[in-house]
């Protein structure tokens, strides 16, 4: 492809580039060497789970990579001690190694999902920033100034609004950027709340004599309520390692209106296409029904496959359509234990299944009417219900669950 052309598609997405001359440069500059760049992407292992939403960047990256250029992961096993203040309102509980470790280790499978291993390289910060003295650390700080650090806009509204700031919060970004002196990094990818962290990166480059690496940066993806960014503490989510059926199906529970945005930053359906979908959604000549389907296809079939993708299809039309229940749903055991008299709280069933994270929400669940056992709907918050084996627990239009005696 010419340099045009990899711009083109890199571009595709993005909220900006900076800058982009800059990068059709250091584009240009590969092709006429043959040396590739080099794309750095900063991991900080604080939660042990990639959803679709962090593979906006991922499949970005992998673009990187079949163009021929170097993707670097950084798992920032130190940086995550420190944690990562963008976008918070308040300072980030310090996490343990062993949670560093273990979070770290989960990540691989997950993201090979959409990088090609062989071609990824992962480095842990730690290798570096670790060993750096309190002199070496002076020096690097010394090159940026505090000004530059208080121009976060979560920092600004902190100091404002008369909240505290660590120190250690100051060094987050500095430590950052240092990782891309160390890997001499042509490009760093990232979501728009990582703007300052990524432009600091540049600058420190420039007082380090490099030449200063592009930041190339994404939209945050929209959950599944099309509101709030997709977080799985919100469970608006859907995780790369979700299976077939559960991604369809969540799928099919998105706002009409973030369809397109999740066409083009979730597959790979050509721009000219999607524009084409826009207006057929908009004059009424397309079903949003439908488009929501091919939508859940071109997804399931990038983590899984095209056969899978059909068949999560005919199972959601075959529950949905005609309102059966799934073949394929999870086992709940409930223990005697946890019943009196042979029943158990629909609270805490309700928690204990997985159908709600907290007791406060399986409240709200029952009272709007969206929980039923074997297909009568449950509406009492204060409900204890006799289980027996077999039965069906449903909640929302989504999710179900066997029920077992054990």
């Amino acid at each position: 492809m010419t340099v045009e052309e990899q711009f083109r598609a890199i571009k595709r997405g993005t909220l900006e580039i900076v800058p982009e001359d800059g990068l059709k440069d250091k584009l240009r500059k590969s092709q006429q060497t043959g040396k590739p760049l080099r794309i750095k992407l900063g991991l900080d292992p604080t939660a042990p789970y990639i959803h679709i939403g962090h593979a906006v960047v991922l499949r970005k990256m992998r673009l990187f990579q079949d163009f021929g250029h170097e993707v670097i992961i950084i798992i920032g096993d130190f940086t995550a001690s420190i944690g990562d203040p963008s976008g918070r309102s308040i300072t980030r509980p310090h996490l343990t190694d062993e949670e560093i470790r273990a979070n770290a280790k989960t990540y691989y499978d997950q993201y090979c999902l959409i990088l090609d291993p062989a071609r990824t390289k992962v480095v842990f910060n730690s290798e570096w920033l670790a060993k750096l003295n309190l002199a070496d650390f002076v020096r690097i700080a010394s090159k940026l100034t505090v000004a530059r650090v208080l121009e976060r806009d979560d920092f600004a509204t902190r100091l404002q609004e008369g909240r505290p700031i660590s120190m250690h919060e100051l060094l987050y970004p500095v430590c950052q950027a240092y990782d891309s002196v160390v890997l001499e990094s042509d490009v760093e990818v990232g979501g728009s709340d990582q703007k300052f962290n990524i432009l600091m990166g540049r600058d420190l480059q420039t007082q380090y004599g490099q030449e200063p690496q592009v930041g190339l940066f994404m939209p945050i993806l929209p959950g599944l309520d099309g509101v709030q960014k997709m977080s799985k503490s919100l469970d608006n989510y859907v995780g790369v390692t979700d299976e077939p059926n559960d991604m369809f199906g969540k799928l099919m529970s998105i706002p009409d209106e973030i369809m397109p945005v999740y066409f083009e930053l979730c597959t790979d359906v050509p721009l000219d296409e999607i524009e084409s979908i826009k207006r057929d959604l908009a004059s009424g000549s397309a079903h949003p029904m439908e488009v929501k389907k091919r939508l859940a296809r071109e997804i399931v079939t990038i983590y899984h496959s095209g056969e899978a993708a059909a068949a999560a299809q005919a199972e959601f039309e075959r529950v949905f359509s005609s309102r059966q229940v799934p073949q394929d749903m999870p086992e709940i055991a409930i223990g005697q234990d946890m019943m009196e008299d042979g029943r158990i709280r629909l609270v805490r069933l309700l928690t204990h299944a997985g159908m709600a994270p907290s007791s406060s929400e399986a409240r709200r669940l029952i009272q709007s009417g969206a929980v039923a056992i074997d297909g009568e709907k449950q509406t009492d918050v204060m409900a204890c219900v006799a289980v027996k084996d077999g039965q069906i627990l449903k909640v929302g239009k989504l999710k179900f669950a066997r029920l077992k005696l054990g």
